[in-house]
């Protein structure tokens, strides 16, 4: 097994002169078992990049160990024509780390790593990898365009908590097809001033469904619009498909043009449900109702079977 501090100097060289390459460059992380610290991957790249990783990373156990306790676990920021491909796997391992995720009821809860971080990624594709037991989200995607996660998976346990699978905010054109995701929150959670979302051929479960919002929390929130799900199935889920926002919101903004459309919902406690009062753990008052405007919404072809067990 390699040394977490020998693969991360070898990444970041092999970056660095791969960013400067003006023709397109790929860097190999072979198969095998790597521990590793945090790693920030930065460009601008000047030629296409490619990050093949075949082995299996594995994230410090315990979140204290980090050196960076704000930062994510792997971050990859700044790149245009970027591919992460390999079939290899983004171990978090999480399970130690979810007890200390108490912010429900602790203002002063630790902040836990995302296993991915992706800001500022154009033009890309991530395909054939998979996110393990991340401690937070497994992927977190901002300010980003025209990027396509295409047989992508993420696994963990239904009782992870805030284990969201892949979150979407301030980008547009992101493709999410013939995905797996099992966790233990939203597999796909879409955040504001995000547009043109297209998610097909997704099996989402267990989870909490792919979910618009929450939205409304924050005065500077924009628009969301143009959401396409269709051909996905969803197994055990709490929910299907869900629109969720604050009531008594500072902000003004609209959600408009969605669209599900083929959808499975095999034992879904709530297959399509649209929140204006969503207000998790009472921290905020219903004294007044949304300001947010929700149109547009096409629903077509839902199908769906309830498992109900006899006394």
């Amino acid at each position: 097994m390699l040394e977490s501090t020998v693969l991360i100097q070898a990444l970041l060289k092999a970056w660095k002169e791969a960013i400067e390459s003006v023709v397109p460059s790929k860097i190999l992380i072979p198969q095998g078992i790597v521990t590793l610290s945090q790693v920030k991957l930065e460009g601008p790249n000047k030629a296409p990049l490619e990050l093949e990783v075949q082995g299996t990373l594995k994230a410090f156990p315990d979140p204290n160990q980090l050196p960076d306790k704000k930062a994510e676990w792997i971050t990859i920021n700044y790149v245009n024509y970027f591919t992460l491909s390999g079939g290899g796997v983004f171990d978090g391992q999480g399970q130690s780390a979810w007890k200390m995720n108490d912010c429900h009821k602790n203002k002063n809860c630790p902040k836990l790593p995302y296993n991915l971080s992706f800001n500022f990624i154009n033009n890309s594709i991530i395909h054939d990898v998979t996110t393990k037991d991340s401690k937070n989200f497994h992927l977190n995607c901002i300010s980003s365009h025209n990027v396509t996660f295409r047989h992508f998976t993420i696994s963990a346990p239904d009782e992870s908590p805030n284990t969201d699978g892949i979150h979407l905010g301030r980008s547009t054109r992101i493709n999410i097809i013939d995905s797996i995701i099992r966790t233990g929150d939203d597999c796909v959670s879409i955040g504001d001033d995000t547009k043109e979302v297209h998610i097909e051929n997704v099996t989402c479960g267990p989870g909490h469904g792919i979910s618009i919002g929450s939205l409304g929390g924050h005065a500077t929130e924009k628009d969301v619009e143009g959401i396409y799900v269709k051909n996905c199935t969803f197994i055990g889920t709490g929910n299907g498909v869900r629109v969720k926002t604050w009531p008594t919101t500072p902000a003004q903004l609209t959600i408009t043009n969605l669209n599900f459309e083929d959808l499975i919902m095999d034992n879904v406690s709530n297959p399509i449900i649209i929140d204006q009062e969503y207000c998790p753990h009472n921290l905020c008052k219903r004294d007044r109702p949304s300001f947010i405007k929700i149109s547009k919404v096409n629903l077509k072809n839902i199908r769906g079977r309830q498992i109900v067990k006899r006394q």
